[in-house]
């Protein structure tokens, strides 16, 4: 006669709390307790939900209650999304005017071609300056400024300060103000 082998046992993922008393249901059961044990599972889940009384009929507590949370979650999901519709569309007109600017030539290289803007812009006026005023300008100290006005004829000093501004500008000392006199 043949061997008869057991079928091999089934790997199945429980609940650290509940590890201790499956592994003595498995001793039971290997032990040829199977019917006992089967009685005394369906005893204690008989129990178990004769103790966790839920009512899940459509007028419940329970059920109104989750009806509502899922409600204020769709609502929150709902807000989230229409809100990041409007970001995304302000993203994308902004995008579009940029394109347009590129394709019209506003930005880009424009192979060493500076295209004007659409607007106009007044020219900056440049006002009077004081020493220290000047000086923070041209990135030099106020006595700097000072020994360079005095120490330079008032040509050389008008070519020295256009060689130091950022937007070469020569300056003009006038002694009679005290100020230094922007010169084109």
């Amino acid at each position: 006669m043949a061997e008869q082998k057991s079928p091999p046992s089934e790997m199945i993922r429980v609940p650290v709390p509940l590890i201790g008393v499956v592994r003595r249901l498995s001793k039971l059961h290997r032990q040829g307790h199977t019917i006992a044990l089967l009685q005394a599972l369906e005893e204690l889940l008989g129990e178990f939900d004769s103790k966790n009384d839920i009512d899940v009929t459509a007028g419940s507590k329970s059920v109104k209650q989750l009806e509502q949370k899922l409600l204020k979650l769709e609502s929150h999901l709902a807000d989230q999304g229409s809100s990041m519709e409007t970001k995304l569309e302000a993203i994308t007109k902004k995008l579009e005017l940029i394109e347009r600017a590129i394709a019209s030539g506003r930005l880009g290289n424009n192979k060493g071609r500076r295209q004007a803007y659409p607007y106009q812009q007044s020219p900056v006026e440049l006002q009077p300056r004081t020493n220290e005023s000047l000086a923070r300008r041209l990135g030099v100290s106020p006595q700097g400024l000072a020994a360079e006005r005095e120490n330079n004829s008032a040509k050389e000093f008008l070519s020295w300060s256009r060689n130091r501004d950022p937007m070469s500008v020569a300056w003009e000392w006038n002694a009679s103000d005290g100020l230094y006199h922007p010169q084109r």
